[in-house]
């Protein structure tokens, strides 16, 4: 069956059926009938397993995920393949990771459950971890590969370089995308190298590599918040900007969070417009 839908330009829609995805095209019917023909244009057959998550980034791109940790970034015009990440799981990729000692890797540990975007990024839930594809990079420019005790089921991106994921494990957590303050790279002495003219090509080298390190920036999640409330698996949440947040569980409970900073500022403003209503605030000069 259909595990995921979404809206493509052209009156199309992208459909993902198993390992594959389907472009289906919308035409209306004749003038006499109100209906719409859906007509199948393409099939796309890069994935190796089957397709979990699906998101639309823009007008002009998409991106899927799969059950064995592929993400592939996609044109919504042509419908061709722009660039793709497999390795999510690979410490020797990301090299910023907390290394984690294990034998084998589930296939629910390289899993991509959900993705979300905001144009620039796309956000993965990739196992218990939480992985930022940078799409002009292309590539992974931060990641927390244990963000939960169990799979992310669903993320979100908020203002403010802000993210919310849930878990299996019954948790909520707010992470916030912050960049690193590079240290002064150290030169690479040339030693040996120096005795046989070679020093000036190592020299050169050594510059390029230390202004590229210093033009890349480099990004890490922090958790900020946790919300403790749920006992058991946080299905999904939806997201009301200053009103707050509604999660739902496998526990049955259907619980609104609050930005408690935000609600305290305002029974603080709310106190003090009562009070000089009522005559009792004094200012003094």
């Amino acid at each position: 069956g259909i595990s995921a839908l979404v809206e493509l330009p052209k009156n199309c829609v992208v459909a993902a059926v198993g390992k594959e995805l389907i472009i289906f095209r919308l035409i209306a019917s004749n003038e006499r009938s109100e209906g719409w023909n859906v007509l199948e244009v393409k099939r796309l057959v890069d994935h190796e397993d089957n397709i979990l998550s699906l998101v639309s980034v823009n007008d002009l791109t998409f991106v899927t995920g799969s059950h064995v940790g592929e993400l592939i970034v996609w044109d919504a015009l042509d419908w061709t393949k722009q660039a793709s990440e497999c390795n999510f799981w690979d410490s020797s990729v990301h090299p910023d990771a907390q290394p984690e000692i294990k034998l084998s890797q589930s296939p629910n540990e390289t899993s991509v459950q959900h993705l979300t975007s905001d144009e620039e990024c796309v956000f993965a839930a990739v196992g218990k971890g939480i992985y930022v594809y940078n799409l002009q990079m292309k590539r992974v420019i931060a990641c927390q590969r244990t963000a939960h005790d169990s799979s992310v089921l669903h993320i979100e991106k908020l203002p403010n370089r802000q993210l919310i994921s849930c878990s299996e494990d019954g948790s909520v957590r707010i992470w916030e995308l912050r960049e690193k303050q590079q240290l002064p790279a150290e030169p690479v002495p040339t030693g040996f190298f120096n005795m046989w003219g070679f020093g000036r090509t190592n020299k050169q080298a050594n510059q390029a590599a230390k202004k590229m390190q210093e033009n890349t920036p480099v990004y890490f999640l922090e958790l900020v918040g946790d919300l403790i409330g749920h006992s058991s698996a946080v299905q999904m949440f939806l997201y009301f900007g200053e009103l707050g947040l509604a999660t739902c569980s496998a526990d049955h409970l259907v619980i609104l969070w609050k930005d408690g900073e935000r609600e305290s500022r305002l029974r603080s403003l709310t106190l003090f417009q009562k009070l000089a209503q009522n005559g009792d605030l004094q200012l003094k000069v």
